[in-house]
């Protein structure tokens, strides 16, 4: 800390007795290293006083700072009460007054009178008007503009005179109450006031500063570099190069101090990364060059605070660490939860009928809850699943979710007030779970925001919508952080830039030196255009440019090892482009420097296949399987033996989820159904022409039952692609109709026999005694002029159907997931043979498949060998499920074009 060092020394070789000096800092980090280089020293005497700058421009001014909601509320009250075109309510009003406060304040900060601001722009839109024929359209955007200027000339005068009333100010008035009040501050202070390390100043610090030396009450330590000060192209010294000029300075009093340390030996390494979360992974090999294991000289400055968490979880072996900046209260599940209850209550005010299912569980998986809860939740979920309930009745959401600690939240809130009262009693209730210490910090955080919001939003009248409220717990949200505690004065500093004012470390890890984060650029919220902003000496990006260059250039001047990380890849509002600060010490500093390209360091996922022996276990488990087996079960097997093993060994299924909509196997089970409905009255019939007109009249009332026993709601099918999707199935249980229809009518017998017809145990011998017992379903047996047909349904369009199989491929042919249709019909065609009822009867098996269902059955044909080859296929495939030298291994799907 060579430039604190210098301050004490000099302070001290002023004064043994420290506490006749007020030192002001620009921030409060430095003070506590202050203390320590004076402990080191051996200092017992009294301390100094310690301001911020902001915190003794607020002494002198004397004013309460209004800030925030508070600062929204009170302006908005006063703007109503004016009455002005157009009356907005209190969300229009958040639009737009943030950003122009903001503008406001750098008015009266930096120009001579916000009013003279103000009137010029108004005086300008004036002449944009006249120079312009708009018409009469109050609407136009010109137009609007202009009466927004209008509008602000009256409502900012009128609102600095009601604060001035209550003894209130925005920042901006508390720096135009000082600037008034300098000469009396300065004229009566005793104290001696040492300003040191500041760069950019308002006119009120300024001002204060240079009063403080004509009066001989203050003197001013700047650190700055001859590198980038004596150089004018530098914008890193532009604001140390004007307080230069001051004449307060002199051989008397000469400008304090200008080093000479950039210049010295330094390795700076420039790390191309590719992506932002692999900055961090470099980390630990970083510090690993680093002698110094105690890290007491090292910082590591992450210009994005998004990157904390990974920084942190590259840092467990680090036995000291502290962390300066705080982690944002809108990165954590409580924060995300509390948004999504908003979020829900908006919506109810649109629609009071029904809840979105995605609208509610975000809030039962994020808000920490009781174990009563966590199986009310459960219950909740499968039942939803279950009958795949996208909008949820308020009788459905009481029935299942009535007794949870937390319902009321879920219901419409009567008013904004009362939700607030709720939300306070519930964040109490949570302080009573067993949760995690930083979750507890949040649900407090939160308690207290919406006591304090409830008790500022109580004096005023006005309506606040929920929609508001979202807006300004949002607001709340993001910019609240949870405080870290660490070790201040040893171990690894983790900051921010800001935090890094007035200190050097050997040792400098900077993340995301990205342009866009280092200099922030033209990305500043304004009504003030830029050549507004210069003739009235507001600040601009430019003057934001050099600020953030003086930081960077600062903070590595004192520096030996730099460690400059940026995201090359472009990303959203990422550009993948390196900070300017970068190509300006490649291009114009003396130093060398390496530059370094790391690709995302996360290795391809190797696929190896999964491998499960056939333990005594799995043995077991499969000898019952050979009790009942399924076609579907051998075809399971063919498509990855994996999958059989989960399924059929292990009796495992896929959870349910919700769908939106309708799945390609939901939409086949849905024909499926109906056509079994259907088909279910006429069995056993020798169909008629009649009997199938009525059947297609009918066929909405068939789709309907189809619904029910998927335990879907009949409005899932009222809109969208779920509309079409049933029409579809519609029009394909109509095609079927027609299609046996015309075959009636061409003279055809047709006979409905079975439909959904249940086989088992029918036993299929393998080597020697050894069996299986095959059971399933069969969609539809008929006779067709005397031919059984067995046909099964399919949504999937058909292929391999005709078998070629004779002794020299009969072991490998149905390893093949392609023949899965062939197998499955072999199978039906055995077990139809094998049922007394079916003995003799000549037997045709075939699919009927949706997707080509105007072609009707297309049938299993032998072109080489029959039925009794196929049975031996199958056969062997059985015997390899069976063999316990066989593991189940993996069938890697192969995706490629």
């Amino acid at each position: 800390m060579k430039f604190l060092n210098k301050i004490v020394d000099e302070l001290l070789a002023q004064s043994e007795d420290l506490s006749v000096f007020s030192i002001v800092l620009p921030g409060k980090r430095p003070i506590v290293f202050i203390r320590q280089i004076l402990a080191e020293r051996n200092y017992s005497g009294f301390l100094p006083d310690f301001f911020t700058i902001s915190e003794l421009i607020d002494v002198i001014a004397d004013r309460q700072e209004i800030k925030g909601i508070a600062l929204w509320l009170f302006a908005f009250d006063v703007y109503k009460n004016l009455n002005l075109t157009p009356k907005e309510d209190f969300s229009e009003f958040l639009k737009w007054f943030p950003t122009l406060q903001k503008d406001w304040d750098d008015m009266m900060m930096f120009s001579d009178s916000d009013e003279a601001v103000l009137q010029y722009m108004f005086d300008e839109e004036r002449i944009k008007e006249w120079a312009q024929d708009l018409g009469e359209d109050d609407e136009a955007p010109r137009k609007k503009f202009l009466n927004f200027w209008r509008n602000m000339n009256i409502f900012l005068p009128v609102l600095k005179k009601k604060l001035h009333e209550n003894n209130w100010a925005t920042h901006g008035m508390i720096n135009e109450a000082a600037k008034s009040g300098l000469d009396s501050f300065v004229k009566n202070t005793s104290q001696k006031f040492v300003f040191c390390g500041l760069n950019a100043m308002t006119p009120a610090e300024e001002s204060l500063i240079r009063k403080m030396l004509q009066w001989d009450k203050g003197q001013c330590f700047f650190q700055a570099d001859r590198y980038y000060f004596e150089d004018e192209r530098q914008e890193a010294g532009k604001f140390l190069r004007d307080h230069k000029s001051w004449k307060e300075f002199s051989d008397y009093r000469p400008f304090q101090w200008i080093e000479d340390d950039f210049v010295q030996p330094k390795n700076i390494k420039v790390y191309e990364v590719s992506g932002n979360i692999t900055q961090t992974k470099i980390l630990p090999g970083i510090f690993s060059e680093i002698e110094d294991k105690t890290f007491s000289n090292t910082a590591v400055v992450l210009l994005d605070e998004n990157l904390l968490p990974a920084t942190l979880d590259v840092m467990h072996e680090i036995e000291y660490l502290n962390i300066t900046m705080g982690f944002p209260l809108k990165n954590l599940s409580f924060s995300n939860a509390v948004k999504q209850l908003f979020y829900l209550q908006k919506q109810l005010e649109k629609n009071k009928s029904s809840y979105y299912y995605r609208d509610i569980y975000p809030i039962l998986e994020e808000l920490p809850r009781s174990a009563e809860d966590e199986a009310i939740i459960n219950n909740f979920k499968a039942k939803i699943e279950e009958r795949n309930i996208v909008y949820i009745s308020r009788k459905l959401l009481q029935e299942l979710l009535g007794t949870l600690s937390y319902y009321r939240l879920l219901q419409k809130a009567d008013s904004t007030n009362e939700y607030l009262d709720l939300l306070v009693e519930f964040c109490q209730q949570v302080k009573w779970l067993e949760i995690d210490d930083i979750q507890y910090e949040n649900v407090s955080h939160f308690e207290n925001a919406f006591r304090v919001l409830k008790n500022q939003l109580t004096p005023y009248s006005f309506e606040i919508r929920m929609e508001t409220l979202e807006i300004l717990i949002n607001q709340h949200i993001n910019s609240e952080c949870i405080d870290f505690q660490g070790e201040p004065l040893r171990g690894l500093q983790v900051m921010g830039l800001l935090e890094t004012r007035l200190l050097n470390f050997e040792n400098v890890i900077m993340l995301s030196v990205n342009e866009g984060k280092l200099p922030l650029g033209n990305s500043h919220n304004t009504y003030v255009p830029f050549d507004i902003r210069k003739f009235f000496n507001m600040h601009t990006f430019l003057e934001n440019d050099g600020i953030y260059a003086y930081h960077f250039y600062r903070l590595i001047q004192d520096a030996k090892n730099v460690h400059l990380l940026f995201n090359a890849l472009s990303s959203g509002i990422n550009t993948g482009e390196k900070s300017r600060f970068i190509t300006q010490i490649e291009m114009e500093s003396s130093h060398k420097i390496e530059h370094l390209i790391i690709e995302n360091s996360s290795e391809p996922i190797v696929t190896q296949p999964i491998e499960i022996r056939k333990t005594p276990v799995v043995m077991e488990r499969l000898l019952k399987w050979k009790e009942k087996v399924s076609a579907s079960h051998l075809t399971s097997y063919l498509y990855n033996p994996i999958d059989f093993y989960l399924s059929k060994i292990l009796n495992t299924s896929e959870t349910d989820e919700i769908e939106e909509e309708l799945s390609v196997r939901n939409y086949g089970n849905l024909v499926h159904y109906s056509l079994q409905e259907v088909y279910e009255v006429l069995k056993g019939k020798i169909l008629k022409e009649s009997d199938l007109k009525e059947s297609i009249k009918a066929v909405d009332q068939y789709i309907e039952i189809g619904i029910q026993k998927l335990k879907h709601q009949p409005e899932f099918y009222e809109k969208g692609m779920n509309f079409i999707h049933k029409a579809i199935a519609k029009k394909v249980i109509e095609s079927v109709l027609t299609y046996d229809l015309e075959l009636i009518q061409s003279g055809n017998s047709l006979e409905i026999i079975d439909i959904e017809k249940r086989f088992e145990n029918v036993d299929f011998y393998l080597a020697g005694q050894d069996k299986v017992s095959f059971f399933g379903f069969i969609d539809r047996i008929d006779r067709l002029n005397g031919t059984l047909r067995i046909i099964d349904y399919k949504t999937a369009k058909i292929k391999n159907l005709n078998v070629k199989i004779d002794q020299d491929n009969c072991s490998e042919y149905f390893h093949n997931s392609d023949r899965k249709q062939a197998l499955q019909l072999c199978i039906y065609q055995y077990v139809i043979q094998s049922l007394p009822e079916f003995w003799g009867l000549p037997v045709e098996t075939g699919i009927w498949s949706f997707a080509e269902v105007k072609k009707g059955v297309r049938s299993l044909q032998f072109e080489k060998g029959g039925i009794d080859e196929a049975m031996i296929a199958v056969k062997y495939l059985i015997e390899e499920i069976l063999n316990p030298d066989i593991p189940f291994t993996e069938n890697i799907q192969s995706y490629s074009n």
